[in-house]
């Protein structure tokens, strides 16, 4: 059984979560709390696999609870919130820097109808995040996590690059004019970690997709924006990439590369089940850029990305996978890696300095 602490000031959203949680056999919710003080003192009791938090709530809201609980008894901690709103969603992604694994929104509505429909994505969140391990440390100023998933139906590959991945003198650093970078669950941290390196001349556009749910798009560009010398914006059909730009997809659609070399962000259909698709996004600079290319696949649920990595190679493009130890799922890197489309597999730490070298030598 998983045990679950639900952390939620409402007592409608308490009612209707415990129903949800309920109905999983393989859920137990160990524990309510309406208040981060309360929770706190929950959690040495319970002994929760997963805690599920509000953000908003009196006392000690769920930033201040995550860092607490970062500090002293480590857990996986999902954030379900409805803050989507301009003075909150930057508080959204600091839950996620100072520890919390990845954001759930609650439903706009509110009524059980709105709750039901999302009932088994949030179970599924539920299951895959009570199996990520955290580890804390706390720094002089801030207390940073490390987190990682262990699959049981994991089979051991051969993670280490051969010498020839490790050659990255194969690509001219003259040669790169794109870097197209994806992630899932866990990609707001690693983003933050590769593009607070980059430099303000890197003199390559960045194009980039995250999995994100709807409405916390602009706030997770808002908050990275904090990290990042590069202007970071939304794609927009019909314009053309600039140098000084990092690049995301619309909400709800895919980042494509037309034959003349604007955006065209149309689709909605999503590919590898996701929209926008980690895939989409390094077919389409495979077809434009083709060997003038680098593509980065890091951490994330399912195998998004994998083929389109290997497309990207196949075209001579510098390919690398964000290794285990460092991925908080280790998912699409892993299925990049089994299909043979990474050249490198790197820590989050030796991704941005691996593109200073090939970009700019």
């Amino acid at each position: 059984m998983i045990k679950v602490l639900l952390v939620e000031d409402s007592p409608v959203a308490v009612t209707i979560l415990k129903r949800i949680i309920d109905s999983a056999d393989d859920l137990s919710l160990v524990g309510t709390a309406r208040t981060g003080v309360d929770a706190l003192e929950l959690i040495p009791k319970v002994k929760p696999d997963i805690i599920c938090t509000d953000l908003m709530m009196p006392k000690m809201n769920g930033l201040e609870l995550t860092q607490k609980v970062m500090e002293t008894t480590p857990k996986p901690i999902l954030v379900i919130s409805a803050c989507v709103q301009d003075e909150d969603k930057n508080n959204v992604f600091e839950l996620l820097n100072a520890g919390a694994v990845d954001v759930f929104p609650k439903p706009k509505g509110g009524t059980l109808e709105d709750y039901e429909s999302i009932r088994d994505k949030l179970i599924s969140k539920i299951r895959i995040l009570a199996g990520v391990k955290v580890f804390t440390k706390r720094s002089n100023n801030n207390a940073r996590s490390s987190l990682r998933l262990t699959d049981p139906n994991f089979k051991p590959i051969n993670l280490n690059p051969s010498p020839h991945q490790n050659e990255t003198n194969a690509t001219s650093p003259r040669t790169i004019q794109a870097v197209a970078i994806a992630a899932s669950t866990g990609g707001p941290q690693a983003f933050q970690q590769v593009l607070m390196g980059i430099p303000g001349n890197f003199p390559v556009p960045i194009f980039c997709v995250q999995h994100i749910s709807s409405g916390f798009l602009q706030g997770f560009l808002d908050w990275l924006q904090n990290y990042s010398q590069l202007k970071i914006v939304i794609a927009k059909t019909g314009e053309r990439p600039q140098v000084g730009n990092i690049y995301f997809p619309p909400d709800r659609l895919h980042l494509k590369i037309d034959k003349q070399g604007r955006f065209y962000c149309g689709d909605d259909i999503p590919v590898d089940s996701h929209c926008p698709s980690a895939t989409v996004l390094f077919q389409t600079i495979a077809d434009y850029y083709k060997s003038s290319a680098i593509g980065v696949l890091m951490t994330g649920m399912g195998r998004d990305g994998a083929r389109g990595l290997f497309d990207l190679k196949q075209r001579g493009a510098y390919t690398i996978a964000q290794d285990e130890a460092t991925s908080v799922v280790f998912g699409m890197p892993q299925e990049a890696i089994k299909m043979g489309g990474a050249k490198t597999i790197l820590p989050v730490t030796e991704i941005t300095p691996r593109l200073l070298k090939l970009v700019m030598g």
